[in-house]
């Protein structure tokens, strides 16, 4: 069988060699899994066999190599030749963003899944995913998650899985999420391909799984949520903020402030009646922001801190009336607008390790 050469937008895939491989799927596949890769040598090949060895046979797996500067983009293709599944693709570093409209633009299958390329799945995940996501005629089905440290621990539920499956609608699952009970990520997802017919996820920023699934809810009934833990998230440290220096911000904080304004938009548009939710959201969300944000950055010159500061100031009663913060979250909120660097320096030594 030969297959040409594809020279997607922005990206080039690389030639199948011409021999034949049982188990390729000749039909349209059920399901194409996307995995942005960018130097992740040491993980890439576990994440690749996870999804190797998934019982759904016919899914595609579809490797973009984000502008690798370690041998990660050679490794994709080294994987590629033992599966005529997986298909390969090399573009410029344009982040994660980028990757995944890259795969979304070459994707031949009826859903879309997504893997970090450092995380892995249990073999009967697009199975059930899909099974269900036939049986009900859903446009999007949700998996649970755990997370697993670098010594391979069992950390915290960051949500908390169903004891059982359950349909929500799109205004209760919104809910869940600007209460941040619900999970946003798309990779724990099997999303329909008519719905990235229009929308992409937004390039050149973080928090982008939340941008794109507010969006995305307004043409979606009903979302199903699966118990099964069948998706595994490897929390590596060194990858994300917790491990940050003093005096590094990372974007993705001014980013989750950005799409709080966005949700506060659609709330007040398509759901009303969780208004005082997506109030709440936008608190909290900044509250983040000024919890993190390096003390030097904490001064009027800095525009985006000063309108974080003074939205703070202006919310002041609506933080306290909310039913939906602590009283811990009312106390920060409340301090952080009046004296925000002294509050900073008290919290530095809170939290500050004994001895």
């Amino acid at each position: 069988m030969n297959r040409k050469r594809v020279t997607p937008p922005g990206g080039r895939e690389r030639k199948f060699p011409n021999f034949e491989k049982e188990g390729f799927p000749e039909a349209k596949p059920d399901v194409s899994v996307i995995v942005p890769v960018y130097n992740v040598m040491e993980y890439l090949p576990r994440c690749v066999e996870s999804l190797r060895n998934q019982t759904l046979r016919n899914l595609e797996i579809i490797l973009v190599d984000d502008g690798s500067t370690d041998n990660s983009g050679a490794l994709a293709e080294r994987l590629a030749m033992e599966d005529r599944r997986i298909r390969v693709f090399h573009k410029e570093n344009g982040g994660t963003s980028s990757a995944r409209n890259l795969g979304l633009a070459m994707a031949r299958g009826t859903y879309i899944g997504f893997v970090d390329s450092d995380d892995y799945v249990e073999p009967g995940m697009y199975e059930r995913l899909l099974a269900f996501a036939q049986k009900e005629e859903l446009l999007m089905v949700q998996i649970s998650r755990d997370e697993i440290d670098e010594r391979g621990g069992r950390m915290p539920d960051v949500c908390v899985p169903p004891k059982e499956t359950q349909l929500v609608e799109s205004g209760a699952f919104m809910r869940e999420l600007l209460l941040h009970r619900g999970d946003c990520s798309f990779c724990t997802k099997l999303t329909h391909t008519s719905l990235f017919e229009k929308e992409k996820f937004p390039e050149g920023e973080l928090n982008e799984d939340f941008d794109l699934l507010v969006r995305l809810l307004q043409s979606v009934p009903v979302v199903a949520v699966l118990p099964w833990q069948d998706y595994h998230v490897f929390y590596r440290y060194g990858s994300n903020t917790r491990t940050r220096e003093r005096d590094e911000f990372p974007q993705v904080f001014t980013d989750i402030v950005r799409n709080a304004d966005r949700v506060q938009r659609i709330v007040e548009e398509r759901y009303p009646a969780l208004l005082p939710e997506a109030q709440r959201f936008g608190l909290f969300q900044r509250l983040d922001y000024m919890l993190h944000i390096p003390i030097s950055m904490m001064n009027g010159r800095n525009e985006f801190y000063s309108q974080v500061r003074g939205y703070l100031r202006a919310h002041r009663k609506d933080a306290l009336k909310s039913p939906y913060l602590t009283r811990k979250n009312k106390i920060y909120l409340l301090l952080l607008g009046t004296a925000p660097r002294l509050v900073r320096r008290v919290h530095r030594i809170i939290r500050r390790p004994a001895g």
